[in-house]
């Protein structure tokens, strides 16, 4: 009976892993064969992709037998190890202070490019004899619980690294509204990665301490782990393409070099004013403020001067704020009788319960249901 359930698994991680090899070969044709897409996305992406992809090639070319049945194969994951955490560490680095590839980045790999020249040498070059007296002595399996230990290691630091990095970020927001949405998928995206590593650290201790039938069935989770990145990477490439591309925040604006005036100030209040009330950019549910100040021409900080000054709001606010409105504004007409109050708030530019709700009771002094419930009465 066991051994029919770790069967029927198997051949449920052998399909799953094909059909990720296959969706992380179609997403690297997506980023790097688009012109457009190859310009505008973060290259670290399309790097972990990459990673990820041999990764389970090993697998693949291995559980296949394209080439017989060589153990040599199933190597050829071990290339993607130590890139993997420095990837992950890269990649969040360069998304959350939009900063693209330099030089200095490759330091990270070092230690990628050793391992993979070690495993090069000592388990692909030598002979079949060579790797058969290694097992023998049990010299390999020592190496490769060392190897899978070092690969642990430093994947679970950068992994760390990765997380000071977003939570540095987080307590550095001061309400910017543009980036909720990107937070919340860093957010997951490292909790996916840590359930992972967790998953390898279950397996590589089990391989320490517990039976080897044990140890190898739970080899079958390390697979279904990569396969799921893959399939959290193509869904966020789905639903929220942006957060993919570094954006350009550094922009020259009409006024970054000069000082505005009291009347400069009354007049881009006006502006501004028309230009939310006719445009309506808060209906871009990931509207960024250096969105809004490049439609005014000026700079980050002179909006926030702007909106501190003469409106009295910070940016989150004051883009909630005219949300609220176009909230209340479609709650009254016949559309909200096909949405719930969250509904409605997408409509207005929220894309999370949670803020709506929050901003709401904060602008208004009730809770949505309490403001409609006094104005029906």
């Amino acid at each position: 009976m066991l051994a029919s359930l770790f069967l029927t698994m198997q051949t449920f991680v052998n399909q799953l892993v094909y059909f990720c090899f296959f969706q992380s070969l179609f997403l690297l044709g997506v980023y790097l064969f688009s012109a457009k897409n190859r310009k505008n996305i973060n290259g670290y992406i399309a790097f972990l992709i990459f990673v990820l992809f041999i990764g389970l090639s090993g697998r693949v070319l291995y559980v296949s037998q394209i080439f017989g049945d060589n153990f040599r194969l199933i190597t050829i994951s071990e290339f993607a190890i130590l890139l993997f955490g420095a990837t992950v560490f890269l990649f969040t680095k360069s998304s959350l202070t939009d900063q693209h590839f330099t030089r200095k980045d490759l330091r990270h790999y070092i230690p990628a490019a050793v391992y993979i020249l070690f495993v090069v040498f000592y388990f692909i070059i030598p002979s079949d004899e060579m790797i058969i007296a290694r097992i023998k002595r049990g010299e390999l399996y020592t190496v490769v619980t060392i190897l899978v230990g070092i690969g642990l290691s430093v994947n679970l630091s950068y992994w760390l690294l990765s997380l000071i990095q977003f939570l540095r970020f987080k307590n550095n927001l001061k309400n910017e509204l543009s980036y909720m949405l990107k937070t919340q998928f860093f957010l997951n995206f490292l909790i996916a990665i840590g359930v992972c590593l967790l998953v390898w650290a279950g397996v590589y201790f089990t391989s320490l301490f517990g039976p080897e039938t044990i140890e190898r069935e739970a080899r079958q989770f390390i697979w279904l782990g990569i396969a799921f990145i893959i399939l959290f990477i193509a869904y966020y490439g789905m639903v929220a393409p942006d957060l993919f591309r570094i954006q350009a925040l550094s922009l020259t604006q009409k006024y970054s070099q000069s000082k505005l005036s009291s009347a400069d100030m009354d007049a881009l209040k006006q502006q501004l004013e028309t230009i939310m009330t006719a445009k309506k950019p808060y209906l871009n549910s990931t509207l960024m403020k250096a969105e809004l100040a490049t439609m005014l021409g000026i700079s980050n900080p002179e909006l926030a001067r702007l909106l501190n000054e003469r409106i009295g709001m910070n940016f989150f606010d004051f883009v909630n704020y005219y949300r609220i409105k176009e909230f209340i504004a479609l709650a009254e007409t016949d559309k909200a009788k096909e949405f719930t109050f969250f509904g409605l708030a997408q409509e207005a530019g929220f894309n999370s319960k949670t803020t709506f709700n929050k901003s709401f009771r904060s602008l208004i002094g009730v809770s949505p249901s309490e403001y409609f419930l006094k104005a029906r009465n």
